[in-house]
């Protein structure tokens, strides 16, 4: 994905000041906020959202209020800094999806929804909401088995985090972010593929 969380120019200190004022109840500071974060959430959206089926409801604008409205609703979080606030963006964003594949799936069984692909080497054409609830699914059991595990892969492919601005939020190396987004993408791929053998043969 195009555009990075660095690529924010003197900004990462003024948002999180902005965060922890909002945190404070400093309404104003909310205003001051969204133009800041806006330009990289929308295209985390955008990314998200590219392989969507024509004309579906969820689009990227209504995806970042959504998320935005949440994210600054959120009042018993300590803002660590700007990366942490794109890290809970990619879990929030995760949420507002899988919501949306459930009432799509509850008004159409059977619709088209969304391809999701993790990178070059973990790519499914999904063709139904039952395919985004799977990973959602899978990133369960992966948080189960390992919750950092399944941060990585919410801040690497939801939020569009580098590798650094991860490690930086896990407070962990980049040589250890690495070795976990090449594990959870290898995990995922077994686990879903795994699951959709099974129902083929049930």
């Amino acid at each position: 994905m195009s555009g990075t969380i660095d690529q924010i120019p003197g900004r990462q200190g003024e948002i999180t000041r902005l965060l922890s004022e909002i945190r404070n109840g400093n309404e104003q500071a909310a205003n001051e906020l969204v133009p800041l974060v806006y330009d990289q959430l929308r295209r985390t959206a955008r990314f998200l959202l590219k392989n969507e089926r024509s004309g579906h409801t969820l689009q990227p604008t209504a995806l970042v209020n959504e998320a935005l409205m949440r994210l600054i609703g959120t009042t018993d979080l300590e803002w660590e800094s700007r990366a942490h606030f794109f890290a809970v963006s990619a879990t929030v964003m995760r949420r507002i999806l899988i919501d949306s594949a459930r009432a799509h799936r509850a008004e159409k069984r059977g619709g088209e929804l969304v391809q999701v692909s993790l990178d070059s080497n973990l790519a499914y054409e999904w063709r139904q909401a039952d395919s985004l609830l799977s990973l959602d699914e899978a990133l369960d059991r992966l948080n189960a088995l390992d919750p950092r595990l399944c941060r990585v892969v919410e801040m690497r492919f939801f939020a569009g985090m580098t590798e650094t601005e991860t490690a930086e939020v896990l407070n962990v190396s980049v040589r250890t972010v690495k070795r976990d987004w090449q594990f959870a993408k290898n995990w995922l791929y077994h686990e879903m593929t795994a699951k959709k053998s099974n129902s083929a043969e049930s």
